[in-house]
């Protein structure tokens, strides 16, 4: 039997950034549960990425990881441009010369690849590339048992395992609900134009597409989101019949664009667990709270929900180890209540998003149906309003 203070389910992004943030501030034991293995990086850019904020940057800096990150690739955008696929619509984020970074794109396994060398060196985390069997809740502890693996005791579980959570199902949390009827596709392009450190996103009929620009001037990640019917029919066009097309729908603004990977879908959905503290386990990231990528926050929102619960933890643990806090009642009462208030804080914010991503989307939803002409006086009349951009863009930087 192993005993650790807390067990992480999920090595992703957010649950290894969460055992890094735990133990450099804390004497806690950490264990990190994840059987998937690390992925090897190759020349061909990843098909997930993620965009993240000003926010997420300085956690990833504490954490002592950005380094490793800028070592590998990713690509800083200082710009993002928005507009309606055949309307006046036209939207700017900062102007040209601007030399702000909005946000940084990064491939997923770059960024996954980079904690994971973090916490496997540190002397307080354990990794377990094992898969869990069962759960069980007990008065003091959390009992996990796999297939072929000791079992593992831990006094707090944090369950950081996706969105399809392992974790939430086994205990059946409830939670809120819906599924957006829109399916993303990724791919890897390579443009003609430079993407000039810009993100790029046109509005079309089917949903909103988006380029993401890469570490090379040449190659964008696209995130493409579209009813599931549009989406397998996306899939099923030729090499040169998905490039012409996404040429035209983007107005050749980056020249002619090329297919270089494969494409990839997977469904769109919200969920909102009811509370993302139950009994002795924790829920942060997807696990905890989806929301549409139409702004690209999701990732961030969930290392927000690391940085929430790494403060909370030491608040309690700063100056004892687990052993001697968990069997004081008092401590206990205090973690307890801790994580209460972590609970509502985090939901807050989550829901916060949720509504925002939801306003956005019905928004677009309703400008589809307004005629091109009212839609394109809506954009710039917004794109003329300097102050409510601006709190847009900080929002967006996690400022």
């Amino acid at each position: 039997m192993q005993r650790f203070d807390i067990a992480i389910v999920g090595g992703g992004i957010v649950g290894l950034a969460a055992a890094i943030a735990i133990t450099s501030k804390t004497k806690l034991k950490v264990a990190v549960i994840e059987p998937q293995p690390l992925a090897e990086l190759t020349e061909q850019p990843k098909l997930r990425v993620s965009a993240i904020n000003a926010a997420s940057k300085a956690l990833f800096e504490n954490l002592g990881v950005w380094d490793a990150m800028q070592e590998q690739r990713l690509q800083a955008y200082q710009q993002m441009h928005v507009w309606d696929k055949d309307g006046p619509g036209l939207l700017t984020f900062a102007e040209p010369g601007n030399t702000q970074n909005l946000g940084w794109i990064i491939e997923n396994d770059v960024i996954r690849q980079a904690l994971y060398r973090q916490a496997d060196a540190h002397p307080q985390i354990e990794m377990i590339q094992q898969p869990l069997s069962s759960i069980a809740v007990g008065e003091s502890e959390v009992f996990l048992s796999f297939a072929t693996q000791t079992p593992v005791l831990a006094r707090l579980v944090v369950a950081a395992d996706g969105g399809n959570s392992w974790v939430r199902r086994q205990l059946a949390l409830p939670m809120t609900f819906r599924d957006y009827d829109h399916h993303a596709l990724v791919a890897t392009v390579k443009v003609e134009r430079d993407h000039e450190n810009t993100a790029w996103q046109v509005f079309l009929d089917s949903g909103p597409l988006a380029l993401l620009p890469l570490y090379d001037s040449s190659l964008c990640s696209i995130v493409w989101s579209a009813p599931p019917d549009k989406v397998a029919e996306l899939k099923t066009l030729s090499e040169a019949q998905f490039s012409q097309l996404i040429t035209s729908a983007t107005d050749g603004k980056l020249g002619t664009i090329s297919l270089v990977s494969e494409r990839l879908s997977f469904p769109l959905k919200m969920q909102l667990v009811d509370n993302f503290v139950q009994q002795k386990v924790v829920l942060i990231g997807d696990a905890a709270h989806t929301i549409h990528p139409l702004a690209g926050q999701g990732v961030n929102l969930g290392l927000q929900d690391v940085n929430a619960l790494a403060e909370t933890l030491t608040a309690i643990f700063a100056e004892a180890d687990g052993e001697r806090v968990f069997a004081q009642a008092d401590k206990v009462s205090q973690l307890n209540k801790k994580l209460g208030e972590f609970s509502r804080y985090r939901k807050a914010q989550a829901t916060q998003m949720v509504v925002a991503m939801e306003a956005i989307k019905q928004g677009f939803a309703l400008q589809q149906k307004l005629p091109k002409l009212l839609r394109g006086i809506g954009m710039r009349t917004l794109n003329n309003l300097p102050l409510l951009k601006q709190q847009l863009v900080k929002k967006a930087m996690g400022k």
